[in-house]
């Protein structure tokens, strides 16, 4: 019965994260620690793997509606690449508390962002190519690091990120979906070398998370605004921070 109401919520998260162009292991694994799993050894680990898949799938939706720069997330994908498994080395280094306040921290700080700069309209012009190409690459391999160590994709900090840098909010969100398969395997590739698996939960959320995202993923292109999705993203960053905050100090 567990597995069941797993399952279901993975779906349903999957079908939101994917609009915002996150994998969701923001969610997935608190979801997963919530039902018992332990946080170390399966919750990070599967939370990695759905992550990729979710971005995977609403990634080939974007790319065949042409909402993906692909050279330009070249250095995204190859420093955030390298630093996940870095990180995922350091998982078991670190206290299973710190690595949730780690977690509920980088979680407000994005959304705090966000929220706040949700009634600005986009920008209208890309900062220099030199210049991107530099934050990318030391960005991608900070923000890979730290996906690795907490078991997410990155999609929360490359968005914001790459909004920075000028990118449209829908074009910043489909791009960090495309990024965001590359860093969320590798971080789990490092989990995996491990021994950190459970296999019946991966394998029917793996499915959860396939539905889940595709119907995100066209919903995102036909119907959403980009205030929305901006909003949507902080409330649901933030969302998930309290409640992981509070259990740790309440």
């Amino acid at each position: 019965m567990v597995l069941v109401i797993v399952t279901v919520l993975i779906l349903i998260l999957a079908f939101v994260f994917s609009m915002l162009g996150l994998g969701g292991a923001m969610l997935y694994i608190p979801v997963f620690h919530w039902f018992g799993f332990d946080f170390k050894s399966v919750a990070i680990p599967t939370g990695l793997l759905l992550n990729g898949i979710t971005a995977l799938s609403a990634s080939i939706y974007y790319l065949r509606a042409k909402m993906v720069d692909v050279k330009g997330a070249v250095p995204l994908i190859i420093s955030s690449f390298i630093g996940a498994p870095v990180g995922a080395f350091f998982t078991r280094l670190v206290p299973t508390e710190t690595l949730i306040l780690l977690f509920a921290v980088s979680m407000v700080f994005a959304g705090g962002r966000m929220l706040l700069v949700s009634g600005r309209p986009d920008k209208e012009t890309m900062m220099a190519l030199n210049h991107r190409i530099a934050i990318m690459s030391v960005g991608g391999f900070f923000i890979g690091f730290i996906a690795g160590l907490l078991g997410v994709g990155g999609g929360f900090l490359f968005v914001p990120l790459m909004m920075m840098m000028g990118y449209k909010t829908k074009e910043a969100a489909a791009t960090s979906a495309f990024v965001v398969i590359f860093s969320s395997f590798s971080g789990f590739a490092g989990h995996l070398a491990e021994g950190h698996y459970e296999w019946p939960l991966m394998i029917a959320t793996m499915v959860a998370v396939v539905i889940g995202s595709q119907i995100g993923a066209k919903v995102m292109n036909e119907k959403m605004k980009a205030k929305w999705i901006k909003q949507m993203f902080a409330v649901v960053l933030l969302g998930v921070a309290a409640k992981l905050l509070w259990k740790i100090f309440l």
